[in-house]
């Protein structure tokens, strides 16, 4: 690997600091979790919840791949027309696509096997004799919330991957003197961090028992404590390798996620509310993302 690829900081870190920054980028995932635990939603408002949700982990997979593969490019360019080595490029490029292979189709192969461990409900002509239809709608219930829980968590899991790429922007930036773009990074980080928490929280909504605070707690430190652990690993060294791979592996695990999401959209609500949901969803994240760049210019 190139000497490029990994460059020591050569400015003193003020850790307290930047470790305090670095928290307050990613807890701020915590305001929009809430929401999952609203109940006696009526399925059209979780339908849309969840169409909410879509439209911000489609802004994120946008924003993730940009920014990968304009770093990329970047690179390959140069290594293309002789100003840099080529070894620079053909390690971006494999960052980028053995990232995205193991963002989405690892992440493909880890779902088919946990959702296969799911229990499924009892079919309605193999009952039992004294069972009822309340034990029937009971284990419906269950499957549900089993389901529910475990596609909340794998939204943790791809959006903690995106919040330890952004986190190791925020510590290179800090560490290398940039503290004008650090700060820039850390409260656009921090504003977008609080509309994944309701990426996470959408399918939880609704469910006839209430999510537990402890697994809100779980979820939300999945997700938005990688950027804490991002920001001080990227203190520590620059590495445009690691930065592009675990942007691309956030950018496939989000394309799963979404359209598990997506997949379950559909069968909760119409096909117009579902648009809207993804509209208002996609509109907030690119709201969001120009006022924190208008606000740093």
């Amino acid at each position: 690997m190139s000497y490029r690829a990994w460059q020591v900081p050569s400015r003193l870190v003020n850790y307290p600091q930047l470790l305090i920054l670095g928290a307050f980028a990613g807890l701020t995932i915590f305001l929009g979790l809430p929401i999952a635990v609203l109940q006696g939603l009526s399925s059209k408002a979780k339908g849309f919840f969840n169409a909410f949700a879509i439209g911000i982990l489609v802004f994120l997979i946008i924003d993730v791949f940009s920014h990968a593969w304009q770093s990329t490019l970047d690179t390959t360019f140069s290594a293309f027309v002789g100003k840099s080595p080529v070894s620079d490029g053909v390690l971006d490029l494999l960052a980028l696509f053995g990232g995205l292979a193991l963002g989405l189709l690892g992440l493909t192969r880890y779902g088919c096997r946990y959702m296969r461990d799911t229990p499924q409900p009892t079919p309605a002509g193999s009952r039992v004799r004294g069972s009822s239809g309340g034990n029937q709608k009971h284990e419906l219930q269950l499957l549900q919330q089993v389901s529910s829980y475990r596609l909340s968590m794998m939204i943790a899991i791809g959006i903690g991957a995106h919040n330890l790429s952004e986190g190791l922007a925020i510590g290179q930036s800090y560490a290398s003197g940039s503290l004008g773009l650090a700060m820039m990074l850390i409260i656009g980080f921090a504003a977008h961090n609080a509309t994944e928490g309701f990426g996470i929280a959408a399918p939880l909504t609704g469910l006839s028992k209430r999510p537990s605070n402890r697994f809100i707690l779980l979820a939300g430190l999945i997700g938005g404590g990688p950027t804490f652990i991002g920001t001080l690993l990227g203190s520590f060294w620059t590495s445009p390798f690691a930065y592009i791979f675990f942007l691309s592996l956030a950018g496939g695990a989000l394309i799963y996620v979404t359209m598990l999401m997506y997949n379950s959209g559909r069968r909760q609500v119409t096909y117009d509310i579902l648009m809207l949901g993804i509209f208002v969803g996609l509109t907030a994240g690119f709201i969001t993302d120009l006022v924190v760049t208008l606000g740093g210019a």
